[in-house]
């Protein structure tokens, strides 16, 4: 392995794109939504008209292709850092699609689409979805799924997350803020976790976002901008998206910290973005996500996610979020898998930076040779692998029962 050549690539890398910021670059902000809803209540709700500026990329897209054009694809590292530039030259065609059906289709080769195959199974993103809307309909109707008693301020969920980032990463801990133009309730970075203002946020919110946003994105991010050779593991590169939503996701349901609330929003969202490619517009998505028990407000958030950068009119949609299930999918199966084969080194790994779950074993000649390092903030429940195991393991003796012969009448 050529260490000095992979450093200087990931130098350039790392500053070719500094100017590729996806998830910014398709922001509506506040107006466009509050006056949809304004019409909305009014009886008159019209499509929203967002002008979303086209970026010229040009240079920074020419950059990142020299980039993935010169890396050695046989040495470890250098394949690693050709294959992030390759992903962020695709994102950058993206945002220079914005608006058109280009931008579906470099949208789908980056974050896949609902009509794909989940990893390891027969089943497509879509289905998936929907066995698991029918599996909770009936506690939806039963009230499982519930508004929350008590509404938790951003700035009360601030200064709870605060404490416990402090406690767990100590004087590396990111800053919490309050951003009132988010699209989603938060998104993390190694410096900072921004939280959505103006936004009612409930107890099981705040175990998400420590475990999602705080003990895995941050952490991620921190220990990959801390890597001596390949700084561009801190980088969220585009194609390190399903992984690293993946782990997170499966970290709620580890840790007990998800809710079928939660797991509804996600399913529904992948349905919302097949009924975008369909046709549906905005209005479609929105009554679709009201119909299914979202607050107006939220359901006017869920359908601008589906639709920001694409077309309110329909078939051109933002398909990022088909990664939330299809990453715990592949994410579950993965560690299953590691657990199974005696593998605990491969679950420590997955915290070293961003990084997809294919690199991993791409990158063991670079782990064994001591280029990465190891060390690091971990989430607990991935240090626990006495538990994680017995986890997966009684998870994957489930796979064997078959749920459709038995009989709660019968007593089993």
């Amino acid at each position: 392995m050529d260490v000095e050549r992979a450093r200087e690539l990931d130098g350039r890398l790392v500053e070719a794109s500094k100017d590729i910021r996806i998830l910014s670059s398709l922001t509506w902000g506040e107006e466009p939504i509050e006056r949809f809803l304004d019409g909305w209540r009014r009886k008159d709700p019209r499509l929203p008209d967002v002008e979303i500026a086209v970026p010229d990329l040009s240079e920074a897209r020419g950059a990142l292709e020299a980039v993935a054009r010169e890396a050695d694809r046989d040495d470890p590292l250098q394949a690693f850092v050709g294959r992030t530039a390759r992903s962020y030259a695709t994102a950058a065609r993206m945002l220079e699609s914005i608006g058109t059906p280009a931008f579906a289709e470099l949208s789908t080769q980056l974050y896949g689409a609902p009509a794909q195959t989940i990893p390891g199974g027969d089943h497509t993103h879509r289905e998936l979805a929907e066995t698991l809307l029918a599996n909770t309909d009936d506690l939806r109707a039963a009230g499982v799924v519930r508004d929350e008693d008590i509404c938790l301020t951003a700035e009360t969920v601030q200064a709870r997350l605060e404490r416990a980032f402090g406690r767990f990463f100590g004087d590396q801990a990111p800053r919490v803020e309050i951003d009132p133009d988010m699209a989603s309730k938060a998104a993390a970075g190694s410096r900072r976790v921004r939280l959505r203002g103006r936004t009612c946020f409930s107890e099981v919110d705040v175990a998400q976002l420590r475990e999602h946003e705080g003990f895995v994105h941050a952490a991620t991010k921190l220990n990959g901008r801390a890597q001596p050779v390949l700084s561009c593991m801190g980088l969220s590169a585009p194609r390190t998206t399903l992984t690293q939503e993946g782990i997170a996701t499966f970290a709620e349901v580890v840790t007990r910290s998800i809710d079928i609330a939660r797991l509804r929003r996600l399913a529904l969202r992948t349905v919302a973005i097949q009924l975008a490619l369909d046709g549906a517009d905005y209005l479609d998505l929105f009554t679709f996500f009201l119909e299914a028990g979202q607050s107006a407000d939220e359901s006017a958030r869920s359908a601008m996610r589906v639709v920001r950068g694409g077309d309110p009119r329909g078939r051109v949609p933002f398909t990022k979020d088909v990664v939330y299930l299809c990453g715990l999918v592949a994410v579950h199966t993965y560690l299953r898998k590691a657990i199974a084969e005696a593998r605990p080194e491969l679950v420590r790994r997955l915290f070293v930076g961003r990084l997809a779950l294919g690199d991993v074993i791409a990158l063991e000649p670079a782990f064994e040779a001591g280029h990465l390092d190891e060390g690091g903030f971990v989430s607990p429940w991935a240090t626990e692998l006495d538990r994680l195991g017995a986890y997966l393991a009684f998870s994957a003796a489930l796979d064997k029962v078959d749920l459709s012969a038995v009989s709660l009448d019968a007593g089993f």
